[in-house]
């Protein structure tokens, strides 16, 4: 069987080719990094490395593929990410085509089945709703939930303020988690699985945690007891991650999916439907890797 990855070497993609590699399964792995070339050779697969906004180039890599995993990639160099989302899934829809591919698995998130209002998340709602058009199409999505490492974020706020925060938080609603190593192997096992159905949902989490529980274990791991988590207002939360560094387009995503994890549409779907709890990465567990990183 021959496996077409997307997303290159990353914190999923490099567990998945390990796995698909190690059940004996051809393997392309897609990259605009040339410098992950000798990398993805030396697992045993083949590099494809080029642009996924380049037509030509996706559909060259797709070719002869078997089932592909699909990812829309971080650009934060991008000045509109959500158009640039848009164009990567218009262009994964069109090689996929050209290619004859049949069988998908797709990383989407939590709160995609909303399509629109979850910032960032559109455009896999987005990517979502193209590849259901297609005929004869089977798809798995993967839909993970918050990733503890954008929890990282934090570092700063405790550092400088002696806080947490987000524009989200302000509700009884716990704050769903994930841990990218569960979903790599949700996504491993996935595309080993047999493809049964049109479509699949499987939504993915390691622990389910409120915010203010968060911002306490975080500050303890890091000697900082007590520490508070503040819903900061919209505007607060724009205005920080400007500073942070993040670009317009990024900081309006985010303070979007701020506002659909404190309005509770963002996780609505996955209380409804969330079934197990399959990843095994706790809070506490995070935090002894949040205080070494703090500790840099």
């Amino acid at each position: 069987m021959k496996y077409i990855i997307t997303g290159s070497l990353g914190n999923i993609g490099l567990p998945v080719t390990k796995n698909l590699i190690a059940a004996g399964h051809e393997v392309t792995v897609i990259s605009s990094n040339p410098a992950k070339k000798e990398q993805i050779e030396s697992l045993g697969a083949q590099p494809a490395i080029g642009s996924v906004q380049d037509e030509t180039f996706l559909e060259t890599a797709f070719q002869g593929g078997d089932i592909a995993y699909l990812m829309i990639p971080s650009d934060f160099s991008v000045t509109d990410y959500a158009q640039f989302q848009r164009e990567v899934a218009d262009k994964y829809v069109q090689a996929l085509q050209a290619a004859g591919i049949d069988r998908i698995v797709l990383l989407s998130s939590v709160g995609a089945h909303l399509r629109k209002g979850a910032g960032p998340i559109d455009a896999l709602g987005y990517l979502e709703e193209k590849l259901a058009t297609i005929a004869g199409l089977q798809v798995k999505i993967l839909r993970p939930s918050y990733f503890f490492n954008n929890l990282y974020a934090q570092i700063d706020l405790i550092k400088n303020a002696g806080i947490t925060g987000s524009n989200f938080g302000a509700t009884e609603e716990k704050l769903v988690l994930v841990d990218t190593d569960d979903i790599a192997k949700v996504a491993a096992e996935q595309l080993l699985a047999p493809f049964t159905e049109t479509q699949t949902i499987t939504y993915i989490s390691s622990d389910e945690r409120h915010p203010s529980e968060i911002a306490a274990v975080l500050g303890a791991a890091v000697g900082k007891p007590g520490t508070p988590w503040v819903p900061f207002s919209d505007e607060d939360a724009f205005n920080g991650m400007l500073q942070a560094g993040l670009n317009e387009s990024f900081a309006s995503l985010y303070r979007d999916m701020g506002q659909a994890l404190q309005n509770g549409t963002m996780q609505e779907d996955y209380w409804k439907n969330r079934g197990e709890i399959k990843g095994t990465l706790k809070l506490e567990e995070f935090a002894r890797r949040f205080a070494g990183v703090y500790a840099q």
